[in-house]
């Protein structure tokens, strides 16, 4: 039954699709797509604009990402402090960042913040979305945190453990286990807020996209098939976590 539903619904999009661009009076040209992927000549295979794109993509997601988790923990970290200041910086940080749109962050720190410290647009389109997400990683981390009983704490220090070697060797192992699912998600968000990067001339996927079809005009082709890739990209880092949370058995 849910694969008839799924075939049924399937079925419908592709009758909307076919009727909406018949009255558009569209063209599909889906055979010119395969060259903007991967392209051969002589027997040898060469990566298309796209492809060069999601590379390009790859390792925005991947640095930005790495760089959002510390940017997260330190930040919740801060707000679990006893240090006053640390907690006032943390606030601010957070503040800063939820309440205002991240493509004005980037604009930001490019047109503004590059400029003084000398950095490229690779380096601000990582800056820019690491401290985006990092905002909202801190949270998660903070309430996986605080989510442990207390006597976590307690039984920690009177074995005399330091606070440093108490989140090392106690909290944060737990803690892991029960954001990693959030985390998941906001590792999703910061693959599709890379698109954003194309704003400031980053030749990633979506900013090929846009050359290609100024190039080509295959307006929906183009832009269906990068919505695929970035499809691609999620389901296989969902599939990824979920194995790892039947591992090493997170607790939702």
């Amino acid at each position: 039954m849910d694969v008839t539903k799924f075939v049924l619904v399937i079925a419908a999009l592709s009758w909307l699709m076919a009727r909406g661009t018949e009255r558009l009076g569209y063209n599909w040209q889906w055979y010119r797509i395969t060259q903007y992927i991967l392209s051969s000549a002589n027997g040898d295979f060469f990566a298309g604009p796209l492809l060069h794109g999601l590379i390009v993509t790859l390792r925005i997601t991947a640095m930005s990402l790495l760089l959002a988790f510390i940017f997260g923990l330190v930040t919740a970290l801060f707000r679990l402090s006893n240090s006053f200041l640390a907690r006032v910086l943390a606030r601010g940080y957070l503040e800063c960042i939820r309440n205002t749109p991240l493509l004005v962050q980037l604009f930001f720190i490019y047109f503004v913040l590059s400029p003084v410290f000398d950095m490229s647009r690779f380096a601000s389109a990582v800056l820019a979305l690491s401290l985006f997400e990092g905002a909202y990683a801190s949270e998660i981390f903070r309430s996986g945190i605080v989510s442990l009983q207390r006597g976590q704490w307690e039984a920690a220090y009177s074995l005399g453990l330091s606070t440093f070697h108490n989140y090392r060797y106690i909290i944060l192992p737990q803690a892991i286990r029960r954001v990693l699912p959030p985390l998941t998600n906001q590792a999703i968000s910061l693959v599709k807020d890379s698109a954003l990067v194309s704003t400031i001339a980053i030749y990633d996927l979506t900013m090929q996209g846009r050359a290609i079809i100024a190039e080509t005009y295959l307006t929906f082709e183009i832009w269906f098939t990068i919505a695929a890739i970035y499809l691609l990209i999620t389901v296989s880092l969902s599939v990824v976590v979920n194995t790892m949370e039947k591992r090493i058995g997170v607790t939702t």
